[in-house]
């Protein structure tokens, strides 16, 4: 602002110096004083946004978002406040585990300024007092874990560090929100290590799926086998019981058709001329019978009294009523 007055006192100075606007340097001086003392009085203060306004040195008010007035050159926007969450990058940091492991950590802070006024006078730079409480509070929860326990414990050195940031930060106006570890970096050393331990672990789980892989196999093989046996004995089995029913079925029907035909020969027989016609039909296949066998042997048979015909009848007849006698036992 002094330099604004300043710079109206040099214009009026000119405008005085000139003969033609000499009569206008005063209200000139008069206008531009009031508007430098309107200029600065006047602060338009943005959404989401807090001035601190410091009167002769000392804390005055808090100017909220829109249209403020306050009095020149006793009046002062003295520090400006963002009230938006930010996120902060927190530095890395080498932190050493439990068992002695150098770890790598970076992290990244997410806080909102809640108290304008404690954030301008509870701490000359609350951003760096929070960057370095947060290397401070995950180098000591690092510390307390082992190399693995700490790989797998992300959530809970977040939550850690930010309880900590939190109860700190209220006497600075600040509040925390939250805190997320970007990386965890071991040694070269440590990483290949565990390289080798996946590689290791990888290759047992995959002799393991082999080796239940080939058990399956057998198992479903040895399985297979049993239940074709089963199927064979059992298709042996129907089988067997199908000829034995064939068979038997065979049997019986050749028994009826034989049982038929001799009834049939016999109640022939027991009719008028059966006699008759049952003799001549034995004296053929007698004949006939001699006949083939002549046919099929070297051997001829031939009856003592072959020039007989009427011998060889009374043969045919013999045999005929050896038949005759063994129907009667069948009816």
């Amino acid at each position: 602002m002094l330099a604004k007055i300043i710079g109206v006192v040099i214009a009026t100075i000119i405008i005085g110096s000139v003969d033609g606007i000499r009569p206008f340097a005063i209200p000139f001086f008069v206008v531009a004083l009031a508007a430098v003392f309107v200029v600065e009085g006047v602060r338009v203060v943005p959404q989401q946004s807090a001035w601190i306004v410091e009167r002769l040195g000392k804390f005055h008010e808090v100017l909220q978002p829109g249209l403020n007035v306050i009095i020149p050159f006793i009046d002062r926007v003295a520090y400006q406040h963002s009230l938006k969450e930010v996120p902060a990058d927190v530095p890395e940091q080498v932190c050493i585990t439990k068992d002695n492991t150098q770890l790598a950590v970076d992290g990244l802070i997410y806080y909102q300024v809640t108290d304008p006024r404690l954030a301008s006078y509870g701490t000359s730079d609350y951003m760096m007092a929070i960057t370095q409480l947060a290397q401070t509070t995950l180098r000591s929860e690092v510390g307390k874990m082992e190399l693995d326990q700490s790989l797998q414990s992300r959530e809970e050195i977040n939550r850690s560090v930010v309880s900590v940031l939190d109860e700190a930060g209220r006497s600075w106006g600040v509040k925390v929100l939250r805190y997320e570890v970007k990386n965890l970096t071991p040694p070269e050393s440590i990483l290949h290590a565990m390289q080798q331990q996946i590689t290791a672990e990888r290759e047992k789980r995959a002799l393991i799926a082999k080796s239940e892989g080939e058990k399956q196999q057998q198992i479903n093989v040895a399985d297979g086998a049993r239940q074709a046996a089963i199927l064979n004995s059992e298709g042996e089995k129907q089988a067997a019981v199908n000829r034995a029913q064939g068979e038997a079925t065979a049997l019986r029907v050749v028994a009826e058709a034989t049982a038929a035909a001799v009834t049939a020969v016999a109640e022939a027989m027991g009719r008028e001329g059966g006699q008759q016609a049952a003799n001549l039909k034995v004296a053929e296949l007698y004949i006939a019978a001699f006949g083939n066998l002549a046919k099929t042997g070297n051997t001829l048979i031939v009856p003592t009294n072959l020039s007989d015909v009427s011998s060889v009848i009374a043969s045919a007849m013999t045999v005929l009523d050896k038949t005759r006698g063994g129907a009667q036992k069948l009816l």
